[in-house]
């Protein structure tokens, strides 16, 4: 879908905020799920922002209400108590897992740091990995389902990113705003690159780019770029 100049404003908002955000974390702070600015702004779902969101994502953003309205903005609607953090039951199916700690599953596919594997999806567990619980909800910032192991392969992404290495993704976080390391499907495989949102662009691009000076950076319109989600930590072997 083209961006609308509000959906655009939002982009680079949250582009150009200090302290840096990101679509989830902003999100998170208006009270909606993390999810909730991805499919505004690139869903269309809701078409406008409401006046109870525009007033807590301008907060957040550090401008006015009035650069978030729509010609059209529907009227304040009572908002529902959520329930709170405490009292939400997390989903768990993996029997055996240590008090105090979280199952993030190992999915049996390599990310492809250069020309692409063969593997399309993020189905076919391997195994299972447990992380101590504050490190997944308060250094990675994610929920326990969003989170998938994944292993690299090939050499674009070296130094950073090195072959066999593992990588944890978060596949809720699927919008480059701040840029960062993503996994994408690329049409042949799953691959790690640096993406970044073209500020302006229209239709809206990324760039994708390689650590390795030996592989070109190029862009593509963002609807054409499958984001499986964002690396938030890597584990190498010595």
């Amino acid at each position: 879908m083209d961006l609308d100049p509000v959906r655009l404003k939002v982009l680079d908002l949250i582009r150009d905020r200090t302290p840096p955000t990101d679509m989830k974390n902003a999100s998170l702070a208006m009270g909606r799920n993390a999810a909730y600015l991805h499919q505004f702004v690139y869903r269309g779902t809701p078409k406008v922002l409401s006046e109870d969101d525009r007033e807590t994502l301008s907060e957040h953003l550090g401008c006015k209400p009035i650069d978030l309205k729509h010609k059209k903005t529907p009227p304040r609607k009572p908002r529902k108590k959520s329930v709170p953090r405490e009292n939400r039951v997390e989903p768990s199916s993996v029997a055996g897992v240590p008090e105090g700690y979280l199952a993030i599953p190992e999915i049996d596919v390599r990310a492809s740091a250069g020309p692409g594997a063969m593997n399309e999806g993020l189905e076919e567990t391997k195994e299972m990995w447990f992380f101590p619980d504050p490190v997944i909800r308060h250094e990675f910032r994610a929920q326990p389902a969003d989170l998938r192991m994944i292993t690299i392969d090939g050499d674009s992404m070296e130094p950073l990113l090195a072959s066999g290495d593992r990588i944890l993704i978060d596949t809720s976080q699927r919008i480059p705003v701040p840029p960062g390391i993503f996994v994408i499907w690329d049409g042949m495989g799953l691959v790690a690159k640096r993406i970044e949102h073209e500020p302006n662009s229209e239709p809206p691009k990324v760039v994708i780019k390689s650590v390795n000076p030996d592989y070109e950076t190029y862009e593509r319109d963002a609807e054409e770029v499958h984001m499986i989600g964002r690396v938030v930590w890597t584990s190498r072997r010595l």
